[in-house]
């Protein structure tokens, strides 16, 4: 093939390369002043999600219940607002957590956080508070099964490990089937949060909601709770149950 020819054929070549990537970004000079703007993959967005947000009846006294999470960052740096708490109609409740936390991206489906948290209990009695650091996993683990775990460390010196573990089936596109778990094992005890040294309990349940849309998703469901060893002495103590059984009605949602 002749010298010139050749040439000819790679620059041509690298025109259409060039106008085609052009174009794919939608800047230059073909590109439709209309078209939008390349997409970043750096930008911040954020998220609020009420995993739970629930009414539980426990035999014939209702409580109200929240599970709420809020981030913000990038793919890779983000900050996260926590908190998880119960209200009953005697107007005593416990906020059990409220943590501030900033989270990286250690592997793709796994984050690494550490922050702040501050727990909160009143009722009849004295006002309880207290306030810890923490460090934890969050992410998906193998066969989808959603992990949450942190490890505290209180400024009374309180140490405590909680695991929470999620999975949902999906039955139909809109009508899902979540079990939950939840359990903590404390090194030390703290009393006035009805926490003793050793495993404290499990708390399971199924919640079957049903997706009006994508943000917005009603559910009922039942869920167990266990005590075990000296947490419960301390219950029954105070005149609580080692065991309890209740049934729910929320809704989860999200934007």
């Amino acid at each position: 093939m002749p010298l010139s020819r050749t040439l000819t054929t790679m620059f041509s070549l690298a025109l259409i390369v060039g106008t085609n990537q052009t174009l794919a970004d939608g800047i230059g000079l073909q590109a439709d002043p209309s078209w939008p703007k390349p997409i970043h993959d750096d930008m911040a967005y954020g998220q609020v999600l009420f995993d739970r947000f629930e009414i539980q009846s426990i035999e014939g006294k209702e409580q109200l219940l929240w599970d709420a999470q809020a981030w913000y960052g990038k793919d890779l740096n983000r900050f996260w607002l926590e908190t998880e708490g119960k209200y009953d109609d005697e107007h005593s409740g416990e906020i059990e957590n409220l943590d501030l936390q900033y989270s990286r991206r250690i592997s793709p489906f796994w984050d690494l956080q550490t922050g702040i948290g501050t727990q909160t209990s009143f009722g009849a009695g004295d006002k309880h508070e207290r306030y810890y650091g923490i460090i934890g996993f969050q992410g998906l683990a193998p066969y989808w099964f959603e992990i949450d775990t942190n490890l505290s460390l209180s400024d009374e010196g309180d140490t405590w490990l909680d695991l929470e573990a999620e999975y949902d089936w999906r039955l139909t596109q809109k009508l899902i089937l979540q079990a939950r778990g939840e359990t903590s094992f404390a090194f030390s005890d703290a009393e006035e949060f009805e926490q003793a040294e050793g495993l404290t309990g499990i708390t399971a349940g199924l919640r079957l909601r049903y997706h009006l849309s994508r943000e917005f998703a009603p559910y009922i469901g039942v869920t167990a709770t266990q005590l075990f060893g000296d947490t419960r002495d301390l219950a029954e103590s105070e005149g609580g149950e080692d065991s309890t059984t209740s049934f729910v009605a929320g809704v989860r949602f999200w934007f």
